[in-house]
């Protein structure tokens, strides 16, 4: 009866987490940026559903859709009721979405070597950020 147990929960834990996986993304960032693509391609691999969307102008959409700037990297996205700045790992995206915390989303500000989309033979730590509704912000997750 254990081991029946041990089997559904994991098969419960799989199927939310490609749940969570699947959540459609919406990224605004430039048609330009090589790197940005690189990041789309990391969150699809992790089975996002991304849809890309070229804009002119990414400080302005991230203003528009309510990051403060000075979180700000090179692009922006949109999952469920969250916005996600710069090069965020996907499994950050999916614990954010599990947690639910009262906040604007998640940021890496700048675009520090090694995290996904910036990868390098010289990766560096960084932190992604919660951005709370306030605008501060807290440790989410260090890498």
């Amino acid at each position: 009866m254990k081991l029946q147990a041990l089997i559904v929960s994991s098969v419960l834990s799989l199927m939310a987490g490609s749940v969570l996986a699947g959540a459609p993304v919406d990224v605004y960032k430039s048609p330009y940026c090589g790197c940005c693509g690189k990041w789309v391609e990391h969150l699809r691999a992790r089975g996002f559903e991304v849809r890309t969307h070229d804009v002119a102008d990414v400080p302005g959409q991230r203003k528009k859709l309510g990051m403060p700037e000075a979180y700000g990297s090179c692009h922006t996205a949109k999952v469920g009721n969250y916005l996600i700045e710069g090069h965020v790992p996907a499994a950050d995206v999916e614990r954010l979405l599990k947690e639910k915390p009262q906040a604007i989303g998640l940021a890496v500000p700048s675009m520090p070597p090694g995290s996904p989309g910036m990868e390098s033979d010289r990766p560096m730590p960084y932190e992604t950020l919660l951005v709370r509704t306030d605008g501060s912000s807290r440790v989410f997750a260090r890498h």
